[in-house]
């Protein structure tokens, strides 16, 4: 059995449990680990995730993160600028960060999120080298009154996530699934 077909029945079995009201917002984060070779796979059976979701209760909507870069990029004043001195974007990637969250927050009220729905965060491996991904889900998770479920390129080990295995991880209180692991 594939990897991906192994982290879906993880991830099957975890949102069949009936949720808690009362948990804060960083213990309502599901991260879905996976390999980051494993991208494409992943995304082929995306549709699965819904399915296992609806199937379980609650509702879906994804949130995908894959072109916000070059969407809030291009969106700058300057933008050609940056193109063209690419070093002068240090300056400007604290702002990444709130186009993001404005985006989402939007996103949210279009779909009408409430407590009972699974909220899909896809793309967060684009976020390499601009970002760290804790910084971005310690913004949106107080957002997500049901979960925020974060497809999650890279590797668990320890309680530390480490993202495209790049850089040194971090720890976080979300609930790791991943394919090697049983609910």
């Amino acid at each position: 059995m594939s990897r991906i077909k192994r982290l879906l029945e993880s991830y099957t079995k975890y949102i069949a449990v009936p949720w808690r009201d009362d948990a804060a917002a960083a213990q309502r984060v599901i991260f879905c680990v996976y390999n980051e070779t494993e991208e494409l796979r992943l995304r082929a059976k995306f549709d699965e995730f819904e399915i296992a979701t609806r199937a379980s209760g609650h509702e879906w909507v994804s949130f995908d993160l894959t072109d916000s870069f070059p969407g809030w990029l291009s969106s700058q004043r300057y933008a050609k600028s940056y193109f063209q001195q690419p070093n002068l974007l240090a300056t400007l990637l604290p702002k990444y960060l709130g186009y993001i969250e404005a985006e989402f927050e939007a996103f949210l009220q279009a779909k009408k999120v409430d407590e009972d729905v699974v909220v899909a965060l896809t793309g967060v491996g684009t976020l390499f080298g601009f970002l760290k991904v804790k910084e971005v889900v310690d913004k949106l998770a107080p957002k997500v009154k049901g979960r925020l479920l974060v497809f999650f390129p890279g590797s668990y080990e320890n309680n530390n996530y480490r993202l495209l295995d790049g850089y040194d991880g971090w720890n976080y209180l979300a609930v790791p699934i991943t394919a090697d692991k049983e609910f």
